[in-house]
């Protein structure tokens, strides 16, 4: 059973946002502040930045690929299900863990309140979040929209209330502890980003992925990146070092200054939702990533099954929460350290997917939403990633090869047996491979995303398409010799003559020509009979005759209908016109390497479908 795309625009910002809003903000600048002094704040703004490149990566990879634990997706299908079951666990492990840090935040924030131990907070709270994941993808990001639209209205107001009163004098030295220390707490901070992955590992429930999650995208990290700024900026500038490196509540230390008690209070609550936003949509993606691991056999199918009642994947949401219950009782810095490494890393394999996918010139990689500055983007946020990491230290490369090796021995012991997978990894190797490896697979399953991403219902046209004749003609040929060849193909399919179909054809051309472009031709003809209809679809990369005015045409439609097939007729020939009208259908057609990958060009193409 499939998961249901009920999540519109403001779900998905909501989903976005609510996870870049919490710990991160109202724990870490306290933490972060301590490593960096106050130059803390162009850690989080370079933490944005970096996220930013990495954003352009995951909206193409999310909108040619919007599947559940869409990130995970796109990484087997760029380089292979090794490197894809470790992207998939690293990206649930940490999304986990940052529910989990939100958790603890929410529990040390609320939990002197109420005199109750902290641990059974988090515990409880856990519990219930898994409970309402499986409640329905639908019922949570509800839930998240509310929380999220009150954060934002605090948030903002925390802002105004706090820029009058900053004191300059807090940000002397302002790098007291160097530019290291500064680029360090980048890769340190960078958690506070990671709803970005949320987002993509959704993407499948989202009613038009292709046009909402960029834009959604976009909007949540826009607004996070200045608020996130903002909001450090004014507490570096409230608090001075003493009171702010060693505290856990430093945004509402700092709302006490100025705001007194009653802002203070108000604070708290905005931590306290921002801390519920992110455990719940944590919870809802990271689940995602073990249902698409299981989907491909990489994981035991168990955790793939889609509850009947409630459409949810509950068995990936009850481990998930189990994995959140266990690491609660993790010491706070080394739960930072890891999410925020995996995170980076996460990021990173996105940047590389993207560039894997577009030189491998797989014909059916058609992202809605394309990064721009390719493939400068790319490379500069992988570059900045790595520097990143690099200055996070040891225990950054400790979690980080810990994790890796961790998920290729899931790989190597679980789901090498069943992974077949051909990569898009392969596909740009292919001038030094066996031409046989190279099985279609790939591009196959991308023309199934497409259609369902785009909701494409098989018609008639494309049932004609998948059954069509092609030739792919690999020398030039005058008119005369493409009907006949045309003609030996065509003939026996519709129940006619091979020679008489060729005298109809040559008959045509000569009374009305078909050429209709410099490029392309459509030869059409009424046969005898009755209920008979058929296609076949020509490319000639040296071009046919068809005149002088038309000396080399590379694409060839011809159709042979019986009269009472004329209605048809006209909405085929309407059709093929519509599809070549696309800019891109040159360039797809003439790069086509098989015969199915020509069938593919049309059977994707842009085309009114509501009349056939």
């Amino acid at each position: 059973m499939k998961l249901t795309k009920e999540l519109g625009l403001i779900h998905v910002f909501a989903i976005a946002s609510g996870t870049m809003i919490s710990s991160g903000l109202f724990i870490l600048p306290g933490l972060a502040h301590a490593r960096a002094g106050p130059a803390v704040v162009l850690s989080y703004f370079m933490a944005g930045l970096l996220a930013m490149g990495g954003l352009l990566s995951i909206a193409e990879l999310t909108t040619a690929m919007p599947k559940a634990g869409a990130d995970y997706f796109s990484v087997s299908r760029s380089m292979g299900p090794a490197m894809g079951t470790v992207a998939g666990l690293l990206s649930w492990f940490s999304l986990s863990l940052k529910s989990a840090f939100a958790l603890v935040g929410l529990a040390v924030l609320v939990g002197p309140l109420l005199g109750v131990n902290h641990y059974l907070i988090g515990l409880a709270l856990a519990f219930v979040f898994v409970g309402v994941n499986i409640l329905g993808a639908r019922e949570a990001a509800r839930f998240q929209v509310i929380l999220v639209l009150g954060l934002l209205v605090l948030m903002l107001w925390f802002v105004i209330a706090g820029l009058p009163r900053i004191r300059i004098s807090y940000f002397e030295p302002f790098a007291p502890l160097g530019l290291q220390a500064v680029f360090s707490t980048t890769g340190f901070v960078f958690v506070s980003y990671g709803g970005l992955l949320n987002v993509a590992s959704v993407a499948g429930e989202v009613k038009d992925p292709g046009r909402l999650v960029p834009l959604a995208m976009t909007l949540a990290l826009a607004v996070i990146v200045v608020l996130y700024t903002l909001m450090i900026l004014v507490t570096s500038g409230v608090l001075g070092a003493e009171e702010l490196d060693h505290s856990l509540t430093p945004i509402s230390d700092a709302a006490s200054v100025f705001l007194g008690s009653t802002g203070q209070m108000a604070v708290r609550i905005a931590a306290a939702l921002a801390f519920l936003t992110t455990a719940n949509a944590g919870i809802m993606t990271a689940s995602r990533y073990l249902f698409a691991l299981s989907h491909d056999q990489l994981l035991p199918r168990r955790l793939g099954r889609v509850g009947r009642r409630f459409k949810t994947p509950g068995a990936a949401i009850v481990v998930t929460g189990l994995v959140i219950l266990i690491a609660l009782f993790i010491k706070v810095d080394i739960l930072v350290e890891a999410a925020s490494t995996v995170f980076v890393l996460g990021y990173l394999l996105a940047s590389l997917s993207v560039i894997v996918l577009r030189e491998s010139g797989l014909q059916n990689y058609r992202p809605s939403f394309r990064a721009p500055l390719y493939p400068w983007v790319q490379m500069a946020t992988i570059l900045g990633l790595a520097f990143v990491v690099l200055e996070m230290g040891e225990h950054a490369f400790a979690i980080t090869g810990l994790l890796i090796v961790a998920g290729f021995c899931v790989y190597w012991f679980y789901g090498r047996r069943v992974a077949q997978r051909t990569s898009a990894l392969v596909h740009l190797v292919r001038r030094v491979l066996a031409k046989e490896l190279i099985d279609g697979t790939l591009d196959r399953e991308l023309k199934d995303i497409v259609r369902e991403r785009d909701q494409i219902e098989l018609d008639r046209f494309d049932r004609l398409v998948e059954n069509a004749v092609v030739l792919d003609v690999d020398r030039s040929l005058d008119v005369g010799a493409f009907f006949t060849a045309a003609a030996a193909e065509l003939a026996p399919r519709v129940g006619q003559d091979a020679r008489r179909l060729h005298d109809l054809l040559l008959e045509r051309e000569r009374d009305t020509g078909t050429v209709l472009s410099p490029v392309l031709a459509v030869p059409h003809v009424v046969i005898n009979g009755t209920g008979r209809f058929d296609l076949l679809i020509a490319r000639s990369r040296p071009g046919v005759r068809f005149s002088d005015q038309a000396p080399r045409l590379h694409t060839v439609f011809v159709i042979a209908g019986s009269r009472d097939q004329r209605n048809f007729h006209l909405r085929v020939l309407s059709a093929i016109v519509q599809i070549v009208q696309d800019p891109d259908f040159e360039r797809h057609w003439m790069a086509a390497r098989s015969e199915q990958a020509l069938r593919d060009v049309i059977l994707l193409g842009r085309r009114r479908r509501d009349w056939m």
